[in-house]
């Protein structure tokens, strides 16, 4: 088996490492010349300005800027640009949007940062196979907008409007993961130059099967790889119907425990959650601060349900019955600031403002948190310990004030709220204390 795998190994990927061995500074006058016989000069740049935005993206990583930065109009000049490095042995850092959070675009031993931005068309949408093939410069929004009018849509929706290769890249997720699933779910086939120019159609050409058992699963070997294996040119996508109606709901509870233990329950009664989604005390209260909110101040679930009207009111009942009545669950207000669709518009602000509560600030809050989250990963029970670390991390910095949370009578239970189906988006407020939320 050792030697089957490593044939195929030497096959994709010829008998000369692809490891770069970096530049280490600028690179030569006739390289960049030829980068620019490749693209065209108005498409190359070593401008200091222009290699340092590339050289960053969301996370707390310090800068390190590429040599150069090319855009590509097409798969040819793709494959051209990294014959050239491979050759050459200069790394190649491909970038989309510049909005993730691993410091991916880092480059760290120099090079060519390949932005494929321009590339932006929507190839191919396939009605009739829910399926539609894309460019790597198109977003998760403008394919979306370009699906409206067709009754499908994409629902994997990292907080930002990431380019949808660089999420197969990274392998993003979203809220919608509890039913639609990642971005390994919805990727049927990939078109992607490797390092030595070749071209390869993960799925073979112009397929988009669901389920293939012909020989190894390509397609998911590069979704994740984060840019190691090869430039992604091309990405088929999985699309989903969309719901009829939409029911957002909302669910305070005692304790992080409490919210813990109904997630569960509502998972193992098999009610078709859409999205269900967890913030802590001190990320409300962070919100109320921020955004002048007057929500409960409480451990506090966001669901959302998708389906028929009947089909709906079933679903917020059972889940009414087995996650919130019983447990100490209180409702939040039915119509009024704290509804799910007003954390989705605010939420990227107010978690910036954990990390300056910290006295922290911007990029550089991480280490306020890791080493205590380092040990609450290998806690036993790290749902028990969620709540104290916040407490003493954060609590402790928040400013005195009146408890904008304070039970204003709110009626137990579960309660709803409908909102358009195109409104409801990404409420989570990730415990990451360094980065905004986004995707590649």
């Amino acid at each position: 088996m050792a030697c089957l795998l490593r044939a195929a190994t030497w096959r994709l990927f010829p008998w000369r490492g692809y490891c770069s061995r970096g530049t280490q500074g600028e690179l030569s006058k006739g390289f960049v010349e030829a980068l620019k016989a490749v693209v065209g000069s108005p498409h190359v740049s070593t401008a200091a300005a222009v290699r340092e935005q590339h050289g960053r993206d969301e996370s707390f990583h310090r800068c390190q800027p590429p040599d150069a930065v090319v855009w590509p109009q097409n798969v040819e000049q793709v494959s051209q640009l990294a014959a050239l490095c491979y050759d050459q042995g200069v790394p190649i850092i491909p970038f989309g949007t510049g909005t993730g959070l691993e410091g991916g675009v880092c480059a760290v031993q120099g090079g060519v940062c390949v932005n494929l931005t321009h590339m932006d068309r929507i190839l191919q949408l396939n009605l009739e196979d829910f399926s539609v093939l894309v460019e790597p410069g198109v977003t998760r929004k403008a394919l979306n907008t370009h699906l409206r009018d067709s009754g499908l849509w994409f629902p994997v929706d990292p907080g930002a409007d990431a380019s949808l290769c660089g999420m197969v890249a990274t392998g993003a997720s979203g809220t919608n993961a509890v039913r639609y699933g990642t971005m390994r779910d919805n990727v049927l086939n990939l078109e992607v130059v490797l390092p030595g120019g070749r071209l390869l159609h993960t799925a073979g050409p112009g397929r988009h099967f669901r389920k293939s058992a012909a020989g190894y699963n390509l397609t998911g070997l590069f979704v994740g790889s984060e840019g190691t294996l090869g430039l992604i040119t091309a990405a088929t996508l999985r699309l989903h119907p969309v719901p009829e109606a939409t029911v957002a709901a909302t669910c305070a509870f005692p304790s992080i425990q409490a919210a813990v233990d109904s997630t569960v329950h509502i998972l193992q009664a098999a009610v078709p959650v859409a999205r269900i989604e967890f913030l802590d005390d001190a990320m409300i209260d962070a919100c109320n601060r921020h955004s002048k909110l007057n929500c409960c101040v409480a451990p506090t679930l966001f669901l959302e349900f998708h389906g028929s009207e009947q089909a709906l009111a079933e679903q917020v009942q059972r889940t009414g019955a087995l996650g919130c009545c019983g447990r100490g669950a209180r409702a939040a207000p039915e119509r009024g600031q704290c509804q799910p669709s007003t954390f989705h518009r605010r939420d990227h602000p107010a978690q910036w403002r954990i990390p300056l509560l910290l006295g922290q600030g911007g990029r550089g809050a991480q280490p306020a948190l890791g080493g205590a989250a380092q040990r609450l990963v290998r806690s036993p029970s790290p749902a028990a310990r969620l709540q104290g670390l916040f407490h003493r991390r954060v609590r402790a910095h928040l400013p005195a004030a009146g408890d904008p949370g304070a039970d204003q009578g709110e009626p137990e239970g579960l309660r709803t709220h409908r909102n358009h189906r195109w409104a409801c988006g990404r409420w989570q407020l990730p415990l990451h204390p360094a980065g905004r939320p986004g995707g590649p």
